[in-house]
């Protein structure tokens, strides 16, 4: 292979490669300069961070040593391996690779257990906590025990619907391959409305439709679960004798979906974060209703995993608007 063609076969790689050579660097190629934010210089000594300098040291003794860097802002991080090359004497390959995403991941995956396991311990310890109490009661205050088991199977059933918020919303995060098919968004809609009808004509809430038959290339389960979570967040968020709204259409390659409310509405200083894990407007109105705050995460991450978008419009104390728009293939 010839020089020229050896230099675009390096420059290629999203990698960065430095070679050194005793106390020379006598070949970089251009992923290098772009991760550490400036070209390689000649002398191995001038080579920023120090870091990388420590690590071909330990490569010149023998011994392969890695490091994880930090480099410009917003932070980049960067993770380099030296390696020696026993058998061309004192030289060094340096491997530079950006593993800025996988630490945003990693920070994701800390901050959702965090999270998670703050949600599930205070039903835990109710739990834990009624059924001491239900033990003693069970022999002498039949009554009360009775009181206290309703309060474990109440508890009990939150701690479930937890779980599987949490489930769902791990399975749309994953950005697994899922079974895309034809979906009727007119079609779903009608069998989610009718799926609360009955919950929403007790709590004296009007449920309307303005629909029009539109198809999209989609997983039906990933959007039906995204739908079902807006018509949840509208019924919790829609007193007595209100309304609320689905409608689906077509603008051009778009197909949208959405979900009107005449609820409560949400604060402007709250829209910006209302699709983050465990975010509530308000904490103690959506635990009663029996929110997780885990329904518009779950929303989010399904419509995102189709390539669409969701958008709120609110105005506080007159209602929300929520829109899924789809792309149409």
């Amino acid at each position: 292979m010839t020089e020229p063609a050896e230099n675009a076969l390096l420059n290629a790689l999203p990698d960065g490669v430095i070679l050194i050579e005793g106390d020379e660097i006598v070949l970089a190629n251009v992923a290098a300069g772009d991760l550490l934010g400036v070209p390689p210089p000649r002398q191995l000594e001038r080579l920023v961070p120090t870091a990388l300098v420590e690590l071909v040291g330990q490569a010149l003794e023998g011994h392969t040593a890695a490091d994880v860097i930090r480099r410009g802002t917003p932070p980049r991080w960067i993770e380099v391996t030296a390696r020696p090359l026993a058998d061309v004497g004192s030289r060094v390959l340096l491997v530079l690779r950006d593993i800025t995403e996988l630490r945003k991941v990693e920070a994701m995956r800390s901050d959702f257990v965090a999270d998670a396991s703050h949600e599930l311990k205070t039903p835990v310890a109710s739990i834990q906590a009624v059924t001491e109490t239900l033990l003693v009661a069970i022999e002498e205050d039949p009554v009360a025990a009775k009181r206290f088991a309703q309060q474990l199977h109440t508890t009990a059933g939150r701690l479930a619907q937890i779980v599987g918020d949490l489930l769902d919303l791990s399975r749309v995060e994953s950005e697994q391959p899922v079974k895309m098919r034809d979906v009727d968004l007119e079609k779903l809609a009608l069998k989610e409305v009718d799926r609360i009808s009955d919950r929403a004509e007790v709590v004296g809430i009007d449920l309307k439709t303005d629909l029009t038959p539109v198809v999209v290339t989609a997983s039906r389960k990933d959007l039906r679960l995204a739908l079902r979570n807006l018509l949840e967040n509208a019924l919790q968020h829609t007193p007595a004798e209100g309304t609320v709204t689905v409608s689906t259409s077509r603008d051009g390659d778009s197909a949208t979906i959405a979900v009107r409310d005449t609820g409560t509405g949400i604060p402007r200083r709250d829209v910006p974060r209302i699709f983050e894990r465990f975010y509530r407007v308000d904490d103690a109105r959506d635990r009663e209703s029996g929110g997780t705050g885990l329904g518009l995460a779950i929303v989010r991450n399904a419509v995102d995993m189709h390539g669409g978008t969701v958008a709120v419009e609110s105005e506080l104390g007159r209602g929300s608007t929520f829109t899924i728009r789809l792309p149409i293939d």
